[in-house]
């Protein structure tokens, strides 16, 4: 039986009196230490002090009604026209995915029944590492791992913690079982160190190899090269200084577990996923002598949930290669948009339906406002190392409907 939106009692959101601690999946570490209150009727995080978690705990509760073609309409009139668009399509997109892995299980059996292309908002990215999986392999290692054993820690690319922004903090900035935090030593590579932005004790003392992320294809050849023992004639590379560079090869090749962090969105540039497996095929030369592991970090929106999910429910990765010859093909779009309103679905003049946030503002045949997980339900993430799924709390209450609950009416209509 189809529900109804009941717009007068979802205007209203009540919050828990007490405080609460929840777990945070505005980015891929799902720090499960965010301190929540109820202040004044808004919920508020109270401790950690990062911008992520405020942002997401604290938005607001905007369009709490379905709208066809801009107009208000119930939950049942939204899901039949919904319904209408994607049975007259033969050539479906299913695109965003922004979700946990209960919506994504709902939106890949109703891709299976619609033959729809699926495509995350971070198809790009996800492609760079996943070529280099598949391609040659890789060694990586969890972030339980680094804060237990890393002694050294080389950070490639200028962004890593604004998309990550309390790894430092979490995972080097502590002690761990084998190593403390005053022996790790830490090296950049990048365009500026974060210093004033980024509260790190790790990253103050961080030695910073200026670079931008364009030369970072020389940059890592050129230190693989070293690392495997070989002369280089240069003096310089892409302005660091070979000297620079034989001396992090040193330490690199001297450390009992060495570790190579980057984030592959950053890596925006033409055949960057062969930046990526000179840093991987680095790590496998330093292990031929020593210990050391790559560690691929980023992960928002869910697009480790969705690419995990997807591999163990199809026996295939995420594979995204086609998306943008289906783009110029695609007779309807599906956009599926649950953590993130800012970020919008691609260009169509075909049919557009989003299942989203209730912050999204875009103009869609289609509109249904759903409960955001970790927010206004419960649900689970991968973390960006893939070693844990982590349970996301309902923290505060409304009548929006989860994702799994309105893609398993739409395909109800659909059979």
């Amino acid at each position: 039986m189809l529900g109804v939106a009941k717009s007068d009692s979802m205007n209203s959101i009540r919050l828990n009196t007490k405080q609460i601690i929840a777990t945070c999946p505005a980015c891929g570490l799902l720090c499960d230490d965010i301190a929540l209150k109820n202040i004044n009727h808004q919920l508020k995080v109270i401790k950690p002090n990062c911008a992520k978690a405020v942002a997401f705990f604290e938005q607001g509760l905007a369009q709490n009604t379905p709208l066809i073609a801009g107009k208000p309409a119930t939950l049942q009139a939204a899901i039949l026209k919904a319904a209408e668009i994607l049975r007259q399509s033969t050539k479906l997109v299913f695109t965003g995915i922004s979700t946990d892995v209960q919506g994504f299980r709902a939106l890949y059996s109703l891709s299976q029944r619609t033959r729809a292309k699926l495509s995350h908002m971070n198809a790009a990215s996800m492609a760079r590492n996943l070529k280099v999986l598949q391609s040659s392999g890789w060694q990586t290692t969890t972030l339980t791992e680094v804060k237990n054993r890393a002694d050294v820690i080389v950070c490639f690319g200028s962004d890593l913690l604004n998309h990550n922004a309390r790894f430092f903090e979490r995972f080097v900035d502590v002690d761990g079982m084998f190593v403390t935090s005053k022996n790790r030593q830490v090296i950049v590579l990048s365009e500026a160190s974060n210093q004033d932005t980024i509260k790190s004790d790790a990253l103050q003392a961080a030695w910073v190899l200026p670079c931008s992320a364009a030369d970072l294809p020389s940059i890592t050849i050129a230190l693989r090269a070293l690392v495997a023992g070989k002369r280089l004639k240069a003096t310089e590379i892409a302005g660091v200084k070979v000297n620079d560079l034989q001396t992090l090869a040193d330490k690199l090749k001297a450390a009992k577990y060495a570790v190579l962090a980057w984030v592959a969105k950053d890596l925006d540039f033409n055949h960057a996923e062969l930046t990526i497996q000179n840093i991987t095929e680095t790590v496998a030369i330093l292990n031929k002598t020593t210990r050391a592991a790559g560690l691929p970090l980023g992960g928002s929106d869910g697009d480790t949930s969705a690419n995990n999910a997807h591999t163990w429910l199809s026996g295939l990765a995420l594979n995204d290669d086609a998306l943008n010859d289906e783009f110029s093909e695609h007779d309807a779009m599906l956009w599926v948009n649950s953590f993130s309103p800012e970020k919008k679905p691609p260009q169509t003049d075909k049919p557009l339906i989003i299942i989203g946030n209730s912050n999204i503002k875009h103009q869609a045949e289609v509109f249904i406002p759903i409960a955001t997980p970790g927010l206004d339900c419960s649900g689970t993430l991968f973390r960006v190392d893939s070693s844990v799924v982590l349970p996301l709390k309902k923290v505060r209450e409304n009548n929006l409907p989860t994702l799994a609950e309105v893609l398993g009416q739409l395909e109800e209509q659909l059979k």
